[in-house]
């Protein structure tokens, strides 16, 4: 018999264990994903040395490239409820368990090189939605070069999920900043030609951070074969084996998943088309401050994440007032958490934009202004943004996808994007206008989302019933 993962902190203060509970799991988690993120962040960083050109670019390669990540984010996120429910409600049911990481899996290697065909359109793509052609020229051979590793980052969040469920978050922490030290070693050599490697500016950056990914994938593949906890679910035995019922399961949940996840980032990502009518120094440094502002967010994700985790355990069990604590506490340490970031980028915008390009070069005057303007707007819905992220994920460990992908829509979509476009596009504002549209598409997707938390975690609410399937 294994003890329950619901256990953590047991004999305590309720209150008090969930928060012990959280942070255990959360703390790891949030650090894997800000060392994560640190990939493109590196990839930024160098890229910005090539010049605001280059910058741009990779930024609206990005845009692309992002748009099926999403698309694949869901079956990986997919995994976190389906497995903490499980344990939850029986911590000894492995097959439960290998059963819905394996169609995971399953999901993303069959779907993602499908998606990946897009990629090929990356230049028609820009030049259709009016993005300068320089730009949209060397954001093609950018995207094909990032594209062979995104099934591995879709399959690290996958695998990652499930040790999340399992307490098992600081191995993956460790693998993740080898990888980054990794990532940046690549890009010194391949995008500047060092060390008598040929000089791929972007190119080499897109080839260093696929690279990166399948190495993060085989050093987690690996710990799962031999680590205690881990190694008794056999994750990879009947890797074919086809568990169709399962593989259903991990669709439905996966579809609104990831269109939720695509209305949100796309909406980020479709202000840098808003901001390429505007300029390509607006986009430049629209660009650098949405790196930043994603910096911050990434602490509130991991926390959320591990907030699902916990909700999910809680759910499995049969425990409404766990559920709710769980929830209550997501929330509010994914608000501590990205305040942290958020103070500094309204205090000292000038400092944090010359991290990212050189403040002694005239070329970038006007970029590093636009940066300054933009951060302290980003600063002021970071609270908006953790409230909506902690909401959202702890929908997700009660498997409740469907509305939260409907009020996600209509917050970025229906009102947030045309506030932000009009005010860009039809106003003296322009650019700040389009970040004070993010704001207000963030404010209205927190308020919606955690108003639909707390009438879904009512007592009254029923338990959702489950069905028994054969082992394997």
């Amino acid at each position: 018999m294994t003890t329950s993962p619901i256990d953590l902190g047991a004999g305590q203060a309720p209150w008090r264990r969930e928060f012990f509970a959280l942070m255990s799991i959360g703390l790891p988690m949030a650090a894997t994903q800000l060392v994560q993120f640190s990939i493109n962040t590196v990839d930024v960083l160098m890229i910005g040395q090539l010049g605001p050109e280059a910058l741009a670019g990779a930024s609206l390669g990005l845009v692309i490239f992002y748009a099926m990540f999403l698309f694949g984010f869901g079956p990986a996120m997919a995994v976190s409820p389906m497995v903490s429910q499980a344990l939850g409600a029986n911590p000894n049911d492995t097959d439960d368990v290998r059963r819905s990481v394996r169609m995971g899996l399953w999901t993303i290697g069959v779907g993602i090189p499908l998606l990946s065909i897009v990629f090929f359109f990356t230049e028609h793509i820009a030049l259709a939605l009016g993005q300068p052609a320089g730009p949209a020229a060397l954001a093609k051979p950018y995207v094909l070069a990032l594209a062979p590793g995104l099934p591995f980052a879709l399959g690290v969040m996958a695998l990652r999920n499930f040790l999340a469920a399992i307490d098992r978050t600081r191995a993956p922490l460790v693998f993740i900043i080898l990888t980054t030290f990794f990532n940046a070693f690549l890009n010194w050599l391949l995008i500047y030609g060092n060390w008598g490697f040929p000089r791929l500016e972007l190119v080499g950056a897109g080839i260093a951070s696929s690279i990166s990914h399948m190495a993060g994938f085989l050093m987690l593949v690996v710990y799962i074969h031999y680590e205690k906890e881990s190694r008794r679910f056999e994750l990879f035995r009947n890797f074919l084996k086809p568990c169709w019922k399962r593989l259903r399961e991990i669709a439905n949940l996966s579809w609104p998943i990831g269109f939720t996840m695509f209305f949100e980032a796309m909406l980020f990502n479709a202000a840098v088309f808003l901001m390429g009518r505007i300029g390509v120094n607006e986009m430049a440094a629209y660009q650098v401050a949405l790196n930043v502002a994603a910096i911050a967010f990434m602490t509130p994700l991991g926390l959320s994440m591990a907030g699902a985790v916990r909700v999910g355990l809680m759910e499995g069990a049969g425990d409404r007032d766990g559920v709710r604590r769980a929830a209550v506490i997501s929330i509010l340490a994914c608000i501590a958490a990205i305040m942290v970031f958020a103070v500094p980028m309204l205090l000292i915008p000038e400092a944090i934009a010359g991290l990212y390009l050189n403040a002694d070069n005239p070329d970038n005057a006007r970029v590093l202004a636009l940066v300054a303007a933009f951060l302290p707007i980003a600063a002021t819905f970071a609270l908006f943004d953790a409230t909506q992220v902690a909401a959202n994920q702890a929908l997700r460990g009660l498997k409740d996808v469907r509305v939260p992908m409907a009020v996600t829509f209509v917050s970025y979509w229906a009102i947030g994007f045309p506030v932000a476009a009009g005010l860009g596009l039809a106003t003296p504002l322009g650019a700040v206008g389009v970040w004070y549209g993010l704001l207000v598409s963030l404010a209205s997707a927190a308020i919606l989302l955690g108003a639909r938390l707390w009438m879904i975690t009512r007592p009254s609410r029923p338990f959702p019933a489950g069905e028994a399937e054969p082992a394997g």
